[in-house]
């Protein structure tokens, strides 16, 4: 099995800074693609980035030009890097792997960090 192990979620002010990780372990063949997923209270879980083994990468419009995605092969951990934070940014936030293990493809989720934007 694969698991997900994210960190880096707290409470900062607008206009700050979060990195967000997440390490994949166990016997992975391959990693397809990582990325981060927000859902805030009353509304639909969303992707706010994602990257995928070739170096594509994708973010929501509403994070575009703040938040920055890259990923560490060698440790399958992908991070997030969100800045000039806002309080709308406020949500959990949770990791995704789509990868392939000896049974199979695989997609598996993060238990989620909280990250909250206020003053």
């Amino acid at each position: 099995q694969v698991q997900l192990v994210e960190s880096g979620g707290g409470l900062v002010q607008p206009g700050g800074s979060l990195r967000l990780s997440c390490a994949a372990s166990g016997v992975i063949f391959s990693i397809d693609a990582m990325g981060w997923y927000r859902q805030a209270p009353g509304k639909q879980r969303e992707l706010v980035a994602g990257i995928t083994s070739g170096g594509r990468r994708n973010y929501a419009d509403s994070v575009k030009g703040r938040f920055t995605i890259s990923r560490d092969n060698a440790k399958n951990t992908v991070y997030l890097q969100m800045n000039s934070l806002k309080p709308e940014d406020t949500a959990d936030y949770y990791c995704h792997v789509r990868g392939t293990v000896v049974a199979g493809p695989i997609s598996s989720w993060g238990q989620g960090t909280q990250v909250t934007v206020s003053s």
